[in-house]
């Protein structure tokens, strides 16, 4: 019983244990040599003996023919081309697929580390919001303990005539009949600056003029207020706006006469068209040896009262 062969499917050099390039002497040695292990004789009760005996019988008779063996090692060299080819394209779709994955591999270590900084992020955001509060806190009580030690004055003493740290105020009003009769600020400042040193100068610019004069001692303040007229053709009235109470003392003292019946202080909100003129360049304020302790420790004062009231306007400001 003959096995039918398909030699395209088998590497008949391979089978005879011969090179490619072998002679057909040499061919013919090896099949006497592989046939004599495993011809049907010899192992009657071995099918895979027989099987190789029929597959070097055919070995054999392709590679003892010329024409045949040519056939044969065309097809096998393509075929042998196409496996070559199949296993770079293997290695290189093993190196793609491995690149590929270590890519993603990457990528989702930069995800978690990116996820980790953000998680860190908010951490460490949530951790100063909580001792930003804390320390917001603190500063808070620090500085209410600190104002409550010092005794700064709040802002209803401020507006309060009857406290020592009030710098004294005069209101100062004229009637304008024309454009032309009215003071400008440097007229003002000339004109009271005279009498003391002037804090500052506030001026409105309404149809009625009125001007807020602040000076550094009460003495300035009632020497102006007892004295001052005003220019010839356009006269103004003085009255107190803040402070007369330093005036009451020193009249009690003897320091000076008084000036006849003046009007109560007037507290007006500040309205729009109205500006702050720093009073610079004055004479020196009239000494005067009994007030001068209380005028430094007024001064301390007034720089605590101004420091308080640019910042709770600052504070409104932000929350208006």
């Amino acid at each position: 019983m003959s096995l039918k062969i398909d030699v395209t499917k088998l590497y008949l050099y391979d089978i005879l244990g011969v090179s490619e390039d072998a002679s057909e002497k040499e061919i013919v040695k090896a099949y006497r040599k592989q046939a004599l292990k495993c011809h049907p004789d010899k192992n009657p009760d071995n099918p895979e003996a027989v099987e190789l005996f029929h597959k070097l019988s055919k070995a054999l008779e392709v590679l003892t023919d010329a024409a045949a063996r040519a056939a044969y090692d065309k097809i096998f060299k393509a075929k042998k081309a196409v496996a070559e080819r199949n296993r770079h394209l293997n290695v290189k779709q093993k190196k793609f697929k491995e690149d590929l994955e270590a890519r993603e591999r990457d990528a989702q270590d930069k995800i978690s580390k990116d996820l980790a900084a953000a998680k860190n992020l908010e951490a460490e955001i949530e951790r100063l919001r909580k001792e930003g509060s804390k320390l917001l806190e603190q500063e808070q009580q620090l500085l209410k303990e600190q104002l409550k030690g010092e005794n700064i004055v709040d802002t209803q003493r401020v507006q309060n005539d009857e406290t020592e740290d009030v710098t004294p105020k005069l209101k100062v009003k004229w009637t304008r009949k024309k454009e032309c009769d009215d003071y400008t600020e440097v007229q003002l400042k000339q004109i009271f600056n005279k009498y003391g040193k002037v804090l500052n100068l506030l001026m409105s610019v309404k149809k009625t003029g009125t001007a807020i004069v602040e000076f550094s001692s009460p003495f300035a303040a009632n020497l102006a207020y007892m004295n001052e007229k005003g220019l010839p053709d356009i006269p103004f009235t003085i009255t107190w706006l803040q402070g007369q109470h330093h005036r009451e003392k020193m009249q009690k003292r003897g320091d000076y006469s008084a000036k006849g019946d003046y009007s109560s202080p007037s507290h007006g909100s500040q309205s729009e068209g109205v500006s702050w003129v720093s009073a610079s360049s004055v004479p020196s304020l009239p000494s005067d040896v009994r007030d001068y302790e209380s005028l430094v420790l007024m001064r301390l004062r007034q720089a605590e009262e101004r420091k308080r009231l640019i910042s709770q306007l600052q504070q409104e400001e932000e929350e208006g």
